[in-house]
């Protein structure tokens, strides 16, 4: 869908560079687009990841070769990286996608450094 919708700006940006729409149609569809990628990116990751009770507690997150653990105070558990469809990468999360409707968030601020959050994300790159 977020291909569709960009393929979409770029076809308007055309069509207003060769006349064929007004100024004010695309500044209309430009201003929209601007809040949808708003809201993708950084409005509903916050919004799930605040609401969520699992995210009200400290955890931690552990990558490895073979799997990577959720630890808890009540618990842990561990996924090989099979059990993941695919990731994606936002600015402010990592998208830990088990299939189209479970999911874990994992923040980047949660990383010790930059190093760290490398590391992850080349490990998960390597094993999807």
């Amino acid at each position: 869908m977020i291909v569709l919708v960009n393929a979409f700006a770029i076809l308007s940006l055309i069509l207003y560079s060769m006349g064929k729409i007004t100024p004010v149609a695309f500044l209309t569809y430009s201003f929209l687009w601007i809040i949808l990628m708003a809201s993708v990116w950084f409005i509903l990751p916050a919004v799930v990841y605040n609401r969520a009770q699992t995210f009200r507690h400290r955890f931690s997150m552990y990558f490895n070769e073979h799997d990577f653990t959720l630890e808890h105070e009540r618990g842990k558990r561990s996924w090989p990286y099979s059990a993941l469809q695919n990731f994606k990468e936002t600015p402010n999360f990592f998208h830990l996608y088990f299939d189209t409707r479970s999911f874990l968030l994992v923040p980047k601020e949660a990383f010790k450094d930059l190093e760290d959050m490398q590391r992850a994300r080349e490990l998960l790159k390597s094993k999807m």
